[in-house]
């Protein structure tokens, strides 16, 4: 599985949107300051949206449409899904 993911540095902050193969492991790798410097400079480590696809050109795909999209378009996303912005890292397996 591919996923495509958001992260935000409080409710309505910062955000940050990512692929991967693996969440807990990126989210091992940003909350550890390897990868993404956007990351570690504005402290962004709460995942508050996943979505999974089979294929990674999906979620690359997916990836390319929502960093393209308006802020406003973003955040009803993940208040759609998430209204109090938890972290979803918790339910992680």
């Amino acid at each position: 599985m591919h996923y495509v993911y958001i992260l935000a540095s409080r409710r309505h902050g910062t955000l940050y949107i990512g692929v991967t193969n693996s969440v807990q492991k990126r989210l091992e790798e940003h909350r550890a300051g390897i990868g993404s410097s956007f990351v570690k400079t504005y402290g962004v480590y709460r995942l508050v949206y996943v979505e999974a696809y089979e294929r990674a050109e999906e979620a690359i795909a997916r990836e390319k449409q929502l960093k393209r999209w308006k802020r406003d378009w973003k955040i009803e996303l993940i208040e759609r899904e998430n209204l109090e912005w938890r972290d979803l890292s918790d339910l992680l397996v």
